[in-house]
């Protein structure tokens, strides 16, 4: 299952990074497609060095130290030594939405974020099962992954926007010295390239999930301990219940593919563009490996 995963991840970068290419030579010809690698590249430096530290600023995160009273930092420690991965920072988030993510470049230079409301609706085996999950995001480079990912999404998104305007001035060329982009390769690049973007990095994102499941109850080798905290995370009622007020995400949707589970996804269609697998599918994976 591991490697149809990221055989499924290679394959979505390529038609990520060819849709790219696609839009920067339809804007320009060959130099287009020349301005548009460069632009990706500046993109994704910048991403690699900086993304980390922008989303810890972003979320208020603060530093959860050794002996915390929390525990959090002394089950990341253990969790590390058994995947063989140098223990990262740890963060606490002070928000109530019940998460968790890893953030940094590598995993010399990682780091992974709870909220208080994870802490709060979680047990120590539950919390273990979701800080396994999020150390095997840094064990499977999932970090930097997603970074490119969103960087190319990005760009996608800011080329079809060039490409409307090179359209309208009448600059755009099919080829070199060639005639201007056809109206109706314009029009359909201008809607759906965006489109397929966004859909081409939720699909990247649900499938490092699943990975990380998999490998995070391996590392654990408790399966059942992350499928309850999903439950748990994912249920609004019993979220409601222990907050003794409404329930509204805290979050941020920007940041919503890198965290355990996304409460921005919507039902039916809208869950096509959702960063994260179905939860209930998700605990049925991992039920069936406790099986096992």
């Amino acid at each position: 299952m591991k490697a149809v995963n990221t055989l499924k991840t290679v394959i979505l970068l390529v038609l990520l990074s060819g849709l790219f290419l696609a839009i920067g030579y339809l804007i320009g010809g060959q130099n287009g497609m020349y301005f548009a690698f460069m632009m990706s590249l500046l993109m994704n430096f910048g991403a690699y060095w900086f993304s980390d530290k922008i989303v810890l600023a972003m979320h208020k995160a603060k530093p959860i130290k050794p002996q915390d009273s929390s525990g959090v930092y002394e089950i990341v420690e253990e969790l590390c030594k058994l995947a063989k991965l140098p223990t990262p920072k740890v963060y606490l988030i002070p928000e109530r939405t019940p998460n968790a993510f890893a953030t940094g470049r590598n995993p010399s230079h990682a780091a992974v974020a709870v909220t208080d409301g994870i802490l709060r609706i979680l047990n120590k085996r539950e919390l273990r099962g979701v800080l396994a999950h999020e150390i095997s995001h840094i064990q499977n480079r999932d970090i930097l992954v997603s970074t490119i990912v969103a960087a190319f999404a990005s760009a996608i998104m800011y080329l079809a926007h060039m490409l409307q305007w090179a359209g309208m001035m009448g600059h755009g060329r099919s080829r070199e010295g060639g005639r201007g982009i056809n109206p109706i390769v314009m029009l359909v690049t201008i809607v759906l390239a965006p489109l397929v973007a966004t859909l081409i990095q939720a699909a990247v994102s649900r499938t490092r999930e699943y990975m990380a499941d998999e490998s995070g109850a391996h590392v654990s080798e408790d399966p059942e301990a992350l499928a309850s905290a999903l439950e748990k995370i994912s249920n609004p009622a019993l979220i409601k219940g222990f907050q003794k007020d409404e329930m509204l995400p805290d979050m941020q949707p920007a940041f919503a593919h890198l965290y355990i589970v996304n409460h921005f996804s919507g039902e039916s269609v809208m869950s096509w563009f959702s960063t994260h697998p179905p939860v209930k599918e998700r605990v049925k994976r991992l039920l069936s490996m406790g099986k096992k």
